[in-house]
């Protein structure tokens, strides 16, 4: 393998889809659905610059969380290629992180918070001492240090996808990738978690590709966002998000490019 000098490794995109196409092969169960296929994303090509907040957006069934899942390294396209770092994607590597919706399956209720946040760590062979104290600066950094001897049912849902994104940090990915993380929890605690997660991504340098189907998170989360159609799922803008940082709920939100952002996506979202 060829390593590149500093300036080639900022300049290559972190993760890259390629003409990704994504066909699911039919079956249903239903009389005739036998065979049949539904292509759920079409000639997908962009790029995530190092260091870029990326957010997806689109209807339901635009083939968002496939598209993630093509990012991780979860699924192989049907066609085109994924690229992380400049290599193709065959399996998740080390340096990506996932955080998924449903962070109540994902975590180990027989495990306290701090042993959750480890098991990572331990499987990658990390030593004890290294991995006590990634868990306790990623704890910290997601306000919960003093939740490690709790276990994630004694903890309120927004403090379990706290858990879950302290996990996906505690191996220091190059990326973090989030499937509509916040869906579930109620819009006090989104509010905090989205704060939460820009903290975090500064804090660790972290890049992030985010999916998720609220129009004002993205506005307010991203430097850029792609919009995908109607299924099958092809890129229908990609826009720039030039609002000031640091973002605040309130003034961010009540700016009037705010306000054209929303309009703008809006109309792109609900296009047939």
């Amino acid at each position: 393998m060829t390593v590149g000098t500093d300036e080639e490794t900022a300049q290559t995109p972190v993760v890259s889809l390629r003409h990704v196409r994504k066909v699911y092969a039919g079956g249903t169960g239903a009389p005739g659905s036998a065979g049949r296929r539904r292509v759920a994303l079409e000639d997908i090509t962009f790029d995530v610059a190092r260091g870029e907040f990326v957010c997806v957006v689109g209807p339901s069934g635009a083939g968002k969380s496939t598209l993630l899942r093509c990012l991780a390294g979860l699924m192989p396209p049907t066609s085109g290629e994924a690229l992380f770092e400049g290599e193709p994607l065959r399996s998740v590597p080390a340096g990506i992180g996932v955080v998924f919706q449903d962070y109540g399956r994902s975590l180990f209720p027989w495990l306290t918070v701090s042993r959750n946040v480890d098991l990572p760590l331990r499987v990658r062979g990390i030593p004890r001492t290294a991995r006590a104290d990634r868990v306790t600066e990623v704890l910290a950094s997601v306000g919960l240090a003093d939740a490690a001897r709790q276990y994630p049912w004694q903890l309120s849902g927004g403090m379990q996808q706290r858990v879950a994104i302290a996990r996906a940090l505690a191996y220091r990915p190059d990326l973090l990738l989030m499937d509509e993380p916040f869906a579930s929890v109620d819009a006090q605690t989104r509010f905090e978690l989205e704060d939460l997660i820009l903290r975090v991504r500064d804090s660790f340098e972290v890049t992030v590709v985010f999916v998720t189907h609220d129009i004002d998170e993205a506005i307010y989360l991203a430097d850029r966002i792609v919009v995908l159609s109607r299924s099958p799922g092809v890129v229908s803008e990609i826009v720039n998000i030039t609002l000031p940082r640091p973002r605040d709920q309130i003034a961010t939100k009540g700016d009037e490019a705010f306000a054209r952002y929303r309009e703008h996506l809006l109309g792109l979202v609900m296009a047939r």
